[in-house]
């Protein structure tokens, strides 16, 4: 599903127009965004959880040439499932 869509069914669920969906959305987003930016976790009881998690520096391959190369050090935005999404998957 992707933004479209979502917030169409947004709008039939909750009787708001598409575009008042999409902002929904769009505000969503960027809240989440901002909070993993500062370092804070973003917990959705139920749904889940959106927080950060480092990787460490590592040694990879070069998959054309076999090429060893170092990866660096870097951060990324993890999601742990919540029960009722983890339930509701079942």
């Amino acid at each position: 599903m992707r933004k479209p869509e979502l917030a169409a069914a947004i709008a039939e669920q909750t009787g708001l127009s598409k575009d008042k969906a999409s902002e929904v959305i769009t505000a969503f987003t960027d809240q989440v965004s901002a909070a993993t930016a500062r370092g804070d976790d973003v917990t959705l009881i139920g749904f889940g959880t959106f927080n950060i998690r480092t990787r460490n520096a590592r040694t990879g391959r070069n998959p054309q040439t076999g090429a060893t190369i170092e990866i660096p050090a870097s951060k990324t935005v993890g999601f742990k499932a919540g029960k009722a999404l983890k339930d509701a998957i079942k």
